[in-house]
């Protein structure tokens, strides 16, 4: 279209016919043009031909002419000439083309080939010849020239040629193929001098395996194993050489194992493992660990896998030198090894060198100091030099270094940021094992006043206890609690020292004094140890008054419990009476009884103190253990009593403020609210409920008797539908409420 716009396509139907890709293609073929081909030409005669081969030569010089430096022009000349049976000036387009590019190496395999298939042999031993001459860097022309002589039998010929290509240092291929000529005739002498002569050109360690093999496969072990000592002794002790050198001792190792010499192999692995460092020995090792396996012992095969898992660790902690889980599991294996080697008897050279594997682990463990100043960082850290200075002082029995270690660690420790109790602990109780008292308690004087934790004061107090130094415990305590005065469990601790130490005028006065405190963690701890201390010392009124003193701090439903339980208990009797009869130790404790009055007193202040508080779940629970109680201690009216205070579950219906609805919600209904708020509806629900049971009874009644079975199914039936009745006016009663 004239717009440029596609055009309108108004018929989408398919057509009648349908064509297919392959008649499209087929067609498409078929339309086109014949490619132009020359005519055959006929030579009848040789003015014909010479007709021809001059207009030939006359094309291929205009070609030539113009593009003088194209080689596949002049390939192609030569080769028509060659064709014609023209050698003379096939020759001659070559040599002209070699003045054009004498470095063409297609133009020398072309040119050899030529004379190669007219049997001109001569003329391609010339042309290798010069070939290799100019271009002596080619090892393709080397190849060929040497395939030629060998093919003629030529075999002096060949290794001529072989001793000047050596000349110029070829790479190792040649060297090769050199070797194989003399092995195909059996010239293994020869073959095993220019091994040597390979040596000393390139001294690499596969050339030293290889030269070892071929001496092996001959049957000459002596000098194979002269071969490998002359590696070994090339590449010298240095570690770098050594780690060279692996692919050697690797074979000679190999070598020994395939002629039974175990022993042999064994020394050469472990000499070779010693001077390589653990981490760039993987494929030794590996070889060794197999060698294990088949013909070593349980401890060597061991001591194997334990070289094997140093280099997995190495490996790890060259990605990430933090990582200290893998420093932990690396200075176990060490120790595990240490023992090992201990149990077995190792010598003193062995075990020496067992101990500086394992310190040589933890010093480099410990010298991964974490960055930053967060104690997260450090949790993990600071058990290496805590594993670090036990293995000093348990294993090694180097008391010494151990204390060095702590103090090291102490030292890196920055106490003004964080601390760890654990260092301090244990750094002390190492000079306490030691009998260093002193010292252990300066450590923990210095650790307190530098950087006061619970912990450490909790440490230290248990060091004097064990010690039996009470004085200095008391002052511990004094000072801990001047650090941290709300803290229960401390005045508890300190409380029940002193009566364990018979001093119950201090622990009295420590848990009044820690109860007064206003800031207090965890109160009701504190509140019940006391009292419980009070029980245990007979003194019950004074028990009594510390409940009255809770219920007036807190009043909680618990403690209203706790209360009624205690009344209702025996308690023990006081202690003077009880040292006065301290003489007979077999007769039982005297315990003074508990008063059920006095408990069932102590619930109803409970219930109307907890009702008046308008605490409804609190009040069911109360209920639930009155209950209990009277089970145990009251009569069966007491019983009753109780039960008829327990509530029951109702609906209450009220206006939700968000949605504006009429929401249903359950609730607790006590007897004594519902008597007190609907004191007429509560007495008609009342009598319902008496005349509900007489007439439960009555059914009773009825049902013990055969011959009136059928009255009393239905006056069961009559007593249903009353009940419905009654339940039906209850619950309208409740809703107008």
């Amino acid at each position: 279209m004239q717009d440029g716009r596609a055009p309108r396509i108004k018929n989408r139907a398919p057509a009648a016919i349908q064509i297919t890709a392959e008649q499209l293609l087929r067609e498409a073929q078929e339309r086109q043009e014949t490619a132009f081909r020359a005519p055959k030409q006929r030579v009848e005669d040789f003015e014909e031909l010479n007709e021809y081969r001059g207009r030939k030569r006359r094309e291929f010089e205009e070609r030539i002419r113009r593009t003088r430096g194209s080689i596949k022009e002049w390939l192609q000349y030569a080769n028509w000439e060659a064709s014609q049976n023209e050698f003379a000036r096939s020759r001659s387009v070559f040599e002209r083309a070699l003045d054009v590019d004498p470095r063409s190496i297609q133009l020398w395999l072309s040119y050899t080939e030529m004379e190669l298939k007219n049997r001109n042999v001569q003329h391609s031993r010339n042309l290798f010849d010069r070939a290799v001459t100019l271009l002596p860097r080619v090892d393709q022309l080397w190849y060929k020239y040497v395939y030629l002589e060998e093919l003629l039998q030529n075999i002096p010929g060949a290794r001529q040629v072989f001793e000047r290509w050596m000349q110029w240092e070829p790479e190792d291929k040649a060297w090769q193929a050199y070797i194989k000529l003399e092995e195909r005739y059996q010239e293994l002498d020869r073959a095993s001098a220019i091994y040597e002569r390979w040596i000393a050109v390139r001294p690499d360690p596969r050339v030293w395996v290889k030269w070892a093999k071929f001496e092996e496969d001959r049957g000459r072990l002596d000098k194979a194993r002269e071969v490998f000592q002359t590696a070994l002794e090339f590449f010298g002790d240095e570690e770098e050489q050594v780690e060279k050198a692996q692919a050697v001792f690797s074979a000679f190792a190999k070598m020994e194992t395939r002629q039974k010499e175990y022993d042999r192999a064994r020394v050469i692995y472990k000499f070779a493992l010693e001077r390589i460092p653990r981490s760039k020995s993987a494929s030794l090792y590996a070889g060794y660990t197999k060698f294990e396996k088949q013909h070593g012992t349980r401890s060597s095969l061991e001591n194997t896998v334990l070289g094997k898992r140093r280099i997995q660790y190495e490996e790890e902690l060259s990605h990430d030198g933090r990582n200290y889980d893998v420093w932990f599991d690396y200075a176990r294996l060490e120790e595990e090894a240490w023992r090992d080697l201990k149990a077995e008897g190792a010598t003193a050279d062995e075990m020496e060198a067992a101990t500086g594997r394992v310190r040589e682990v933890y010093e480099r463990a410990v010298a991964q100091v974490p960055p930053g100043g967060e104690k997260r960082h450090w949790r993990r850290y600071i058990f290496l030099w805590l594993n670090y200075a036990l293995f000093e002082e348990i294993e090694h029995k180097d008391y010494t270094r151990a204390r060095e270690i702590y103090q090291t660690a102490v030292k890196l420790v920055p106490h003004k940021q964080f601390t760890f109790s654990k260092l301090w602990l244990m750094y002390a109780k190492f000079e306490l094992r030691r009998l260093e008292i002193q010292t252990a308690r300066k450590i923990l004087g210095t650790a307190i006043g530098m950087c006061p934790k619970e912990s450490l004061f909790k440490g230290y107090i248990d060091l004097e206890i064990e010690l039996r130094e009470f004085d200095r415990a008391r002052t511990l305590y004094e000072k801990y609690l001047e650090f941290d005065p709300s803290n229960s469990p401390a005045w508890i601790k300190f409380a029940e020292l002193e009566g364990q130490l018979q001093d119950f005028l201090r622990a009295r006065a420590i848990f009044e004094l820690g109860v007064s405190q206003s800031p207090l963690s965890m109160p009701e701890v504190l509140w019940k140890a006391y009292i419980d201390f009070e029980i245990e010392e007979g003194e019950r009124e004074a028990a009594r008054a510390l409940y009255e003193r809770l219920i007036a701090l807190s009043g909680h439903v618990k403690v209203w419990i706790s209360y009624a339980t205690f009344e209702a208990e025996p308690i023990p009797v006081p202690r003077a009476e009880r040292e006065d009869e301290e003489e007979d130790e077999e007769e039982e404790q005297k315990m003074a009884p508990g008063d059920p009055e006095r408990a069932r007193q102590v619930f109803e202040r409970g219930y109307k103190d907890l009702k008046n508080k308008g605490l409804k779940d609190e009040r069911a629970a109360l209920l639930q253990v009155w209950q209990t109680f009277e089970g145990e201690h009251g009569t069966e009216a007491d019983v009753k009593k109780v039960e008829s205070m327990k509530p029951t579950i109702g609906k209450k219906r009220h206006m939700d403020e968000e949605t504006g609805q009429m929401v249903e919600d359950w609730e607790l209904v006590f007897p004594d609210d519902e008597r007190e708020n609907n004191p007429s509806s509560f007495k008609f629900l009342q009598m319902a409920h008496m005349w509900k049971q007489q007439q439960a009874q009555k059914a009773k009644e009825a049902k013990s008797g055969l011959s009136g079975f059928v009255a009393a199914s239905k006056s069961a039936r009559n007593e249903d539908e009353d009940d419905k009745r009654t339940d039906d006016d209850e619950a309208s009663s409740s809703e107008e409420d």
